[in-house]
């Protein structure tokens, strides 16, 4: 199926993107990632190596660029200043590197997005010429107002990152992809499977992901399901669901010609 996902005006065939930290070590790091078939991975660089310290393991060697796209982030950064310090310092490390992932969180406890800070980081990074994804609320106003100033994706949470709650509100994410004209990524809350599967029923362009695969007790075949889930959930939407019917059951077969049954 030629079905693309289209980034900043780059085709990639994986609608799933996976985060690069707590796994137990940078082999099982690895073998994750390439199970889950994605292209795509997120580094947070102020918490992994990717040349900054020379003495130490780096992720480069294990999850080479030249397979994938790297998408540096802001994990840890709670205002607009640290989220543009961050990138511009990935940037320099990845050789000029533009996409990145924008996150500002407000506190340590929830991890939730600090919107007023994100909104100002992201204006600045876009003038600074960066190709800006951005973690955001399911607030439909400040997700449109991120694409007008210029974000490649928008990127709302299904639930707090790390939790595994799900999808909490299915109905905010329905007005965000109503109204967008960039792609929309559900971005933390993801837990397993099924949660990957809705989250592209309801028409996601796609998922994002890092503690439901990491923190499985088999991560390498977690992120096998969650491959297998989120081509289900794009195919399911694309081929369009039957309407549901309250009270309206329907034979799955006809009902004419049976046997013994009078004309």
């Amino acid at each position: 199926m030629n079905d693309p996902l289209v980034i900043a005006g780059k085709s990639y065939q994986s609608r799933l993107l996976i985060g690069t930290g707590k796994y137990k070590d940078f082999d099982e790091t690895r073998r994750a990632i390439e199970a889950s078939g994605a292209e795509i991975v997120t580094v947070a660089i102020r918490r992994t190596n990717i040349g900054q310290n020379a003495n130490e393991p780096s992720l480069l060697d294990a999850v080479p660029p030249s397979k994938y796209t790297y998408l540096p982030n802001t994990a840890g950064c709670y205002s607009a200043d640290d989220a543009v310090r961050t990138l511009r310092l990935a940037r320099e490390l990845l050789d000029g590197h533009e996409l990145v992932k924008l996150e500002v969180l407000g506190d340590p406890k929830s991890l939730f997005p600090n919107m007023m800070e994100t909104l100002v980081a992201a204006e600045t990074l876009v003038k600074d010429g960066f190709k800006v994804m951005v973690y955001c609320s399911d607030d439909p106003i400040l997700a449109k107002r991120l694409e007008e100033i210029g974000c490649v994706a928008v990127m709302p949470l299904a639930s707090l990152i790390g939790s595994g709650m799900g999808i909490l509100n299915p109905w905010n994410l329905q007005l965000i992809l109503e109204n967008a004209k960039v792609p929309v990524i559900v971005d933390a809350g993801v837990g397993t499977a099924s949660d990957a599967a809705i989250a592209m029923e309801l028409g996601c362009d796609g998922v994002l992901m890092n503690t439901a695969v990491a923190a499985a007790k088999n991560p390498v075949l977690m992120a096998q399901a969650m491959k297998k889930a989120v081509e289900a959930g794009r195919e399911a939407w694309l081929a369009g669901r039957m309407p549901k019917k309250l009270y309206s059951a329907a034979p799955s077969s006809p009902t004419a010609g049976i046997i013994g049954k009078a004309a």
